[in-house]
């Protein structure tokens, strides 16, 4: 199984855990970075996202993002392909960071794309012809459970 977090799920285990929500995701994500570990998940990575990561002002939120994106079996460089369909997504209300991290997503041939943003989910769980499922942490660990 192949699987893309997003930036806000990657960065899940730093947030402050004062609502029972961020505390289960928070765990969720730990628990699917130890199963890329443990070689049960592939973990994709991409130039979005080391760029997206490397922009983060808090060296202990970058440190930490870093570390996992390096235990990635892909990583996706952006490309012509990749920015053609980000444009697609860009047409259904995403933002162009979220639709570079989706079209990447799919171009690795990801069978999830995790994210803990709200508006993303839903915006992307209304894209028709999408090739990844769009998952919450807490989605992602029920569906590798299964």
């Amino acid at each position: 199984m192949k699987i893309y977090l997003d930036t806000c799920a990657l960065h899940r285990p730093l947030d402050s855990r004062t609502q029972i929500r961020i505390t289960l995701e928070a765990e969720a994500i730990i628990g699917i970075i130890a199963l890329c570990e443990a070689g049960e998940v592939e973990l994709i990575s991409s130039e979005v996202l080391h760029f997206e990561v490397k922009r983060n002002p808090r060296s202990e939120r970058k440190e930490y993002a870093l570390a996992v994106l390096a235990k990635a079996n892909v990583f996706i460089r952006l490309d012509e392909e990749v920015e053609q369909r980000a444009r697609t997504f860009q047409s259904w209300g995403l933002k162009p960071l979220d639709a570079l991290h989706l079209a990447a997503a799919e171009v690795g041939k990801a069978d999830y794309f995790c994210t803990a943003d709200d508006k993303l989910l839903k915006r992307g769980k209304a894209i028709s012809d999408l090739q990844t499922v769009i998952v919450t942490p807490i989605e992602l660990i029920e569906e590798i459970n299964q």
